[in-house]
């Protein structure tokens, strides 16, 4: 196994703020792993949240890359837990190596993740177009800029209900909102009926990841589905969240990969919680993987490519919310810049 890597810097379109702060780029780590010719790629988003840059990723890379190559790769499951053990601290590299490992085995089985996994494109939900936190004005406009069918609102300000309520004037379509733990438990008592009355369907992560008492009791009285992002990082995570949630938000890059998310939506789908698999503003190439598990799915949110200004490959389209994959073995794309 030979590995290469390269990271990205890659600028959004317009500013993204969600009630975390603003970032104007998406710096990014792209693995790239070759194996008797075949190449598989993978990508881990760095989120300045989790501590985890893409420095720390390329310096425990180098640390440890003679044992990343040593692996005698044959499916990419047994490959996870090796990584996982080898970097148990730095899920974000995890995924990236997971992801290329993936992409690696499809290409050397001639065959999509799909079609390896026996699903149909067909039954993959729509995904969502996401609009930042931002004047309302801008707001507006960055929703008339591209007509969709579903959008997810970022909120956790002092003027959420006056933001989703402007934005409802100009549009028939889905709500979800994300306060991404903005929200103390009377926030939300107050806001969520109001925001159901504008539409809204669900709405991710109202409290803080740690309050499971005030997600108890907001459990019983919400009139709208919640669902963990932040309260659901890991595996274990799923556990918890019975009567606390409705539903899990399963980040790839967070769990450390498609290896785990996939045990995710299983013990999920066990538990009776309803899935998503959302973005973390990766390109087409991570994007590509939440795209090989959307026929899982109930929700998916997996715009990435469609809030960053620059790509760095092809292989997937969207069509109105729509998702346009390809058949091209594992993820189905193609590197534009490595």
């Amino acid at each position: 196994m030979k590995l290469t890597y390269k990271t990205y810097h890659l600028p959004f379109t317009h500013p993204f703020t969600i009630s975390k702060g603003t970032k104007t780029h998406q710096p990014s780590l792209v693995v790239e792993l070759e194996y008797f010719g075949f190449k598989g790629y993978g990508e881990a988003p760095a989120i300045s949240y989790y501590n985890i840059p893409v420095e720390k990723m390329v310096a425990d890379l180098e640390q440890k890359k003679m044992f990343v190559e040593k692996f005698a790769f044959s499916d990419p499951e047994r490959y996870w837990h090796y990584l996982h053990h080898l970097f148990p601290q730095n899920p974000f590299l995890v995924c990236a190596l997971d992801m290329a490992g993936w992409d690696l085995y499809g290409k050397m089985k001639r065959k999509s993740l799909q079609q390896l996994w026996g699903l149909d494109p067909a039954n993959a939900p729509m995904t969502d177009f996401t609009i930042g936190i931002d004047t309302i004005e801008k707001m507006v406009a960055k929703m008339k800029e591209r007509t969709w069918p579903i959008y997810k609102i970022k909120v956790g300000t002092a003027d959420d209900i006056d933001m989703v309520t402007e934005l409802r004037k100009h549009t028939d379509a889905i709500f979800r909102v994300d306060a991404n733990a903005g929200w103390s438990l009377e926030q939300a008592l107050e806001k969520i009926p109001i925001l159901a009355s504008l539409g809204v369907e669900f709405v991710e992560q109202p409290l803080a990841k740690d309050n499971w008492e005030g997600m108890k009791i907001l459990y019983e009285k919400s009139v709208l589905p919640l669902f963990a992002d932040e309260a659901c990082v890991a595996e274990d995570d799923v556990l918890k969240c019975p009567g606390h949630f409705h539903g899990i938000n399963i980040k790839l890059t967070k769990c450390s990969g498609i290896t785990p998310a996939k045990r995710m939506i299983s013990k999920a789908r066990e538990l009776g919680l309803q899935v998503m698999v959302g973005c973390m503003n990766e390109s087409t190439l991570g994007s590509a993987a939440i795209a090989q598990l959307s026929p899982l799915l109930d929700y998916v949110d997996m715009d990435g490519p469609l809030l960053l200004a620059e790509d760095i490959a092809s292989g997937i389209s969207f069509d109105a919310g729509k998702i346009i994959g390809s058949n091209k073995p594992g993820l189905g794309v193609e590197m534009l810049n490595f």
